[in-house]
């Protein structure tokens, strides 16, 4: 028997939000005679190692108590980790937890657009363009974005790189 992805979604997004933590994705794979469970969490702020562990106790706990228990026909492997930075912005959330940071992104026109989010609220994504031009650009009008890995400080001398 597989366990169930829906179940244990519920189950755990209910328990990571009373801790201000949301549940990003989940996935469960066989492999063998054990399942693989994946599960990904990100709050505002961002989380740190330290708080992995203590969600993975956590998420453990509830996996090992009935009623989640009965979703697994046998052993399984929690792995919790945070997004990478390869992740999509998608929603306000995702949008909001990268303000500081470069991203391109594609519109619904198909243009590509470079540049640092400064804000993400009410339905609006706040950017300074490479120009130096800064945009409220609605996100409906946004399909994706992606953080651009920098490896220099924003306006670090070179003897701080």
């Amino acid at each position: 028997m597989a366990a169930s992805v829906e179940i244990i979604r519920a189950a755990l997004a209910d328990a990571l939000n009373e801790v201000g933590v949301d549940l990003e994705a989940l996935q469960i794979q066989s492999a063998g005679r054990r399942e693989v469970v994946r599960v990904i969490v990100d709050r505002d702020g961002g989380i740190d190692l330290d708080h992995i562990a203590e969600l993975s106790r956590r998420i453990a706990e509830l996996l090992d108590a009935e009623p989640l228990a009965e979703q697994f026909a046998g052993t399984y492997v929690l792995e919790v980790s945070s997004p990478g930075t390869d992740r999509p912005l998608t929603e306000e959330k995702h949008w909001r937890r990268a303000t500081g940071r470069l991203v391109e992104a594609t519109c619904a026109d198909d243009s590509v657009i470079t540049g640092r989010i400064v804000g993400a609220h009410d339905g609006i994504v706040e950017v300074v363009m490479n120009d130096g031009q800064a945009r409220a650009i609605p996100l409906g009008e946004l399909r994706r974005g992606i953080v651009q890995l920098e490896f220099a400080k924003q306006g670090a001398s070179p003897a701080e790189v």
